[in-house]
Formats: structure tokens, C-alpha cells, sequence
């Protein structure tokens, strides 16, 4: 074909740096644009039609394209692909009638694949599809190579990523769900290491086994599932690669540790027994002025375990390696959290797309299993919340009724409300020195003890896309192991203690927010601000528990703000059963532990999201 035909539709007008390019190209379903390349972006403007005086082109008074300029930039395209030649479908408006008519066209294309956001939905991001058509090749490779270019220096974005399906996951979707975004990665031209587990299990072994060399050659890691899955892959990569401290306790809270310091994650997958006790004793906070750094010390390393890959390292925390989550759970509540909705194509534009946010993780060490075992320091990790009590019970009960699907957790949770069980326990707090804010009076009072008790009305100050609270102070990325972990130093340590009857005990990582309650558990809580939600629900009537669920269900309620619920601000807890065994959810997932100990680590680990919109 001769170029010189057709260079009048190629003009180069190109400032000094050679960056911009404008050529007259054809635009699927719109018409004949002026498309215009830059640094930042694409922009188009469909060239002068014969009703050149009006806004544009209308049907009996329907609006169908609009005139003015549209663009997208690089930030929001994963893609663009040479798709040979085909039909190009025009708008064009006739002379007669001043209507909408389509006229095709056979010329060689070359589709963008982009992103936009709902306008009604702004967390939402929808898949945006532009063909542009032109009769010569060379313009269309032209193209193709400069927006392939300009596309390679968007920084974060991942090349390879190890994927593990769930295929029981939620409904049973697991397969289904990554069928469906797909080819979004194979757009993107992502390698994907796809691993469809077998059984119960399966990805932590995986990812504990898995050499550093083969983890470095992956740029994060994929969950196609909920919750529980997410946590099953989060404590596989932690268990044997994460070197911290144990949690700290106060004096008189007495390790089982024995002399294994090095202990690491036991099966994640046992089978824990339900158990409650019934007692009504409570006793007011208590402050602990002093606090034994017990496990502080015993800085758990790998020594005496198979070295792994000397030559490659693994750091922890890692902003290369990230995980993703594409939900197809049953809660999903870290997806809902941290990309502000639960669309599988949502969760896979933000992973192709590079984006990225830090996320708080708990660790959770149970020192007994029941009051008379005597066992080894068992480590798990968790990402959105931690329960005792009516969650412990729920989660053991839903168990039996897996084959129910999500449906199961109302069933559950209704038949152990109805059980109305308290429990006795001790829990105490670490102190949190509070920030120079303007409190409120409640807040100050509490503030004489050490501890942070915050008031009962939330100021939900919520997380959101670059989030003031989650940036202040801090770097995603510390060289400190852990990250920004509470001072060991027991003269600087106070500790808050209750002991009586709770209905529950719950620490939130993050709000988990989900369907089932819009605002989540802590509308407030964030993401990667270094702190957990200790929620304390005291034995009460029945009615009254009944209220406080009922205010968890509703968007905008008010469910920390009754005088049976204490809410607490804090890095650190431990907790001691009075009953023989007792059962606690982590992420979804059941953990028998009577006594354990837990902290937090900010920032420990990234995300394939960039949070909510607003």
C-alpha cells in the first residue's frame, strides 16, 4: 500500500520530545476521530459532521454522541492489541431525516483495552473497550508499538503472579469466577501460574514450601475465593518466612512456652470442638503498671530448620510482591474493604492495573489449647478479625452446614443467638498513647488509665483511597521486623485487664465491612494504621444483645454505642479463658485456643487495591 496516500491522515506534529501523535482514524459505533497521543494519555474528538453548528448528534430529541473531547489516560489502560482487518460499525447522521444511522466498513483495527468508573457506583470499575479502524496497516502498527511503549513505563504493574483457584469457594464459583476474568490478565499479557487446590490444605502447603527463588519470580499472588482462603495463603507465606517477636503480656499472664523458641504454624487446618461456660461475675478495668516482656525476647527465627534458598531472600515487608484477592466467598469482607465492593472484574482491573495499599496484620498466638494442655506456641496470622464467644460459636456451628452455602452463617448465627451463652474470660489490653486530637471528655477520662476507650459514637473518620489516617507517620515499607511493633520495653507498658462475663470478645484488623453489615463491625477502622478494635460485649438481656445486632445490619447504626459494649483502641491483647476449651475465629476460620496472645503489625503486608471510593 502506498504510504504516501494515506501520510495526510498521519500528521506527526510532534513537540521536541517526539511524544505526540495525531492521526484521523475511524472509532467503533462513534464515527470518524481526530485521535491525539501523549505522555499521559489518548484523546479523541469526533471530526465535524454536516450539522457542524450543533452539541451532537440527536435522534427525535436523543442525544447520541457527543462533540466534545474524550480521553483516558495510560494510568487506567491494561492493553491495546493489533486485531487485523474487519468491519468497522459508524454513526453516521443522514441528510433526509437528521437520524442515526449505522454504516460499516472493512479496514484494519487495533482495539485499547481501559477502565472506567461507575457513575452511580464510584468503587466500581467497568471494563472500557475502544476499536479504531484505519485502511492502512502500518498506521494501525504505528499505533499499536507507541501506546505498547508508552505502556511499559507505568511503574507496579505485574508481569507474573502465581494464582490458587478455590473451586468450592462460596457457591462453588471458584472456577467460574477466574473463567470470567481471565482474559483480563491474558490482555494484559500477565503470566499466571494457575493452581486449582485439591483439598483442604493444599495452598498453604504450597506456599510454605514454595523456594524464595520461585517467589521472587512472581510479582504477588492471587486468591480466587473468601476470606478463609486468603488467610489459608497469608499464613503459608508467613509461617516459615516471618521472623518477629512474640506478642507482649502483662506479668501475671504465664506462657507455655517451654524451650522451643522456634516453633512455627501448626496445621492450620485441625478440627477445634465448640465450647462455652456460663457465669455472670464481672469485675471493673484494672490498671497494670507493670508487664513482664516474656516472648519479647524470644525472637522466633528459622535456626535449626532446613535452610531456605541461602542465595535468595525473601524480605518481609516486601512492596513488590502483593497480594490479590478476586472475591468469590461467602463474606468477602477484605475485598469490600479494601477495593470498596465485591465485583470479581473490579478486584482484577486493580491487580493489572498495579495498584497497590498496606494492610495490618494480626498475629495470634495460642500458648493452651484447653486449661490442663500442655503445648507448643502455635502462630497464625489474620487479616480482617479476630473472635471469641458468639463469633467462636457461629463459625464452629456454619461448619456442619457447609453444604448450605453462604446461607449458612444466618442459620448459624441464628441458632447460637438464640442459645444466648456468656463466657467467662480475662482480657487485657495494651495502652495506646493518645494522639493530640480534640477529644472528647469520655475520652480524655479513659486516657488516665493508659488505655485508649473510645466513646460510643464513632467520629467515622472511614478509610478511603489515599487515606490521610493510614499515610501519617509512616512508610509502607520498613526495614524493622516487625514493622512498627509495640515497645518491649516494660517500663514504657500498661496494661488495662477485665475479667468477667462476655457474650463476645472480638479484635477488627480492618471495619469488615460486608452485606451483612454495610459500615462493618468498626465503620472507623483502617487499613494500615497500625492498630486493632478490641470490642468487649458484656453478659446482657437477650432484647438487648438482639438491638445491637440488629444496629450492626444497619447502614449508618450505632452498634458500639450501648453500655454493655466497651470499645477499645489498642496494638496489643491477651486473653485466658476460665472454661476447658474455647473456640475463636480468625479470618472465617476456626482456631480452639484458651489462651492466647496477639499483636499487630502495621503495614506488613500489600494489596493488589487502593481502597474505596468515596
Amino acid at each position: 500500500m502506498d504510504t504516501n496516500e494515506d501520510s495526510p491522515h498521519i500528521r506527526a506534529q510532534v513537540e521536541d520530545d517526539g511524544s505526540v501523535l495525531n492521526s484521523n482514524l475511524f472509532l467503533e459505533h462513534v464515527g470518524e476521530v481526530s485521535l491525539t497521543l501523549n505522555s499521559d494519555g489518548l484523546s479523541w474528538k469526533l471530526l465535524e459532521s454536516l450539522q457542524n453548528d450543533q452539541d451532537g448528534l440527536s435522534c427525535l430529541g436523543i442525544k447520541f454522541i457527543s462533540k466534545s473531547e474524550t480521553e483516558i489516560k495510560f494510568s487506567d489502560v491494561y492493553a491495546v492489541e493489533f486485531i487485523n482487518w474487519g468491519l468497522i460499525h459508524e454513526s453516521v447522521l443522514s441528510n433526509a431525516g437528521g437520524c442515526l444511522i449505522r454504516h460499516e466498513s472493512e479496514m484494519y483495527r487495533f482495539t485499547v483495552h481501559g477502565v472506567q468508573r461507575s457513575k452511580t457506583r464510584p468503587s466500581l470499575l467497568v471494563l472500557a473497550v475502544y476499536t479504531f479502524g484505519h485502511k492502512d496497516l502500518r498506521t494501525c502498527h504505528l499505533w499499536v508499538n507507541r501506546i505498547n511503549a508508552l505502556l511499559k513505563m507505568e511503574t507496579g504493574r505485574p508481569k507474573s503472579l502465581l494464582v490458587f483457584v478455590h473451586p468450592l469457594s462460596g457457591k462453588g464459583n471458584g472456577c467460574r469466577t477466574w473463567q470470567t476474568v481471565a482474559p483480563i490478565f491474558s490482555h494484559a499479557k500477565v503470566k499466571t501460574k494457575v493452581i486449582v487446590t485439591q483439598r483442604a490444605g493444599h495452598a498453604f502447603d504450597v506456599m510454605a514450601s514454595i523456594s524464595n527463588e520461585e517467589l521472587n519470580s512472581h510479582d504477588g499472588v492471587i486468591a480466587v475465593g473468601g476470606d478463609g482462603f486468603f488467610n489459608e495463603i497469608l499464613n503459608g507465606l508467613l509461617s516459615s518466612r516471618l521472623k518477629a517477636p512474640y506478642p507482649p503480656a502483662p506479668a501475671d499472664f504465664v506462657h507455655s512456652v517451654g524451650s522451643n523458641d522456634s516453633v512455627l504454624v501448626h496445621d492450620p487446618n485441625e478440627t477445634d470442638a465448640e465450647t462455652s461456660c456460663e457465669n455472670e461475675d464481672h469485675s471493673p478495668l484494672l490498671s497494670s503498671p507493670r508487664s513482664n516482656p516474656i516472648g519479647l525476647s524470644n525472637l522466633r527465627t528459622e535456626e535449626g530448620s532446613c535452610d531456605r534458598d541461602q542465595d535468595s531472600k525473601f524480605s518481609l515487608p516486601n512492596e513488590r510482591f502483593r497480594f490479590g484477592i478476586i472475591p468469590a466467598g461467602s463474606t468477602d469482607a477484605i475485598v469490600i474493604c479494601s477495593t470498596g465492593t465485591r465485583d470479581p472484574v473490579t478486584s482484577a482491573l486493580h491487580i493489572v492495573l498495579g495498584k497497590r495499599v498496606c494492610l495490618d496484620i494480626a498475629q495470634v498466638v495460642r500458648w493452651k489449647t484447653t486449661s490442663t494442655s500442655k503445648d507448643v506456641p502455635c502462630v497464625r496470622y489474620a487479616a480482617s478479625f479476630v473472635g471469641y464467644g458468639f463469633y467462636g460459636d457461629v463459625i464452629t456451628e456454619s461448619e456442619k452446614y457447609r453444604w448450605m452455602g453462604p446461607k449458612r452463617y444466618d442459620y448459624a448465627g441464628t441458632k447460637v443467638f438464640l442459645r444466648h451463652r456468656s463466657y467467662e474470660a480475662e482480657v487485657a489490653c495494651l495502652e495506646v498513647k493518645s494522639e493530640k486530637t480534640s477529644a472528647s471528655s469520655e475520652t480524655v477520662a479513659s486516657q488516665r488509665y493508659g488505655l485508649w476507650l473510645l466513646p460510643k459514637k464513632s467520629e467515622r473518620i472511614v478509610c478511603r483511597v489515599n487515606c490521610s489516617t493510614c499515610n501519617t507517620n509512616r512508610s509502607c515499607v520498613s526495614t524493622s521486623v516487625p514493622p512498627e511493633a509495640p515497645s518491649s520495653d516494660p517500663e514504657e507498658q500498661r496494661w488495662l485487664k477485665s475479667k468477667g462475663s462476655f457474650l463476645s470478645v472480638g479484635a477488627a484488623i480492618i471495619s469488615c465491612r460486608n452485606e451483612r453489615a454495610p459500615d462493618g463491625l468498626v465503620a472507623d477502622a483502617h487499613l494500615s494504621d497500625g492498630f486493632l478494635h478490641l470490642i468487649l460485649i458484656k453478659n446482657c438481656p437477650h432484647a438487648s444483645y438482639l438491638w445491637h445486632l440488629t444496629q450492626l445490619a444497619r447502614r449508618g447504626g450505632n452498634p458500639l454505642n450501648f453500655e454493655f459494649v466497651e470499645h477499645y483502641k489498642t496494638t496489643a491483647f491477651t486473653f485466658t479463658s476460665s472454661s476447658d476449651d474455647s473456640v475463636w475465629n480468625l479470618d472465617g476460620e476456626p482456631f480452639q485456643a484458651h489462651k492466647l496472645s496477639a499483636q499487630v503489625f502495621r503495614g506488613l503486608v500489600n494489596l493488589f487495591a487502593s481502597g474505596p471510593e468515596v
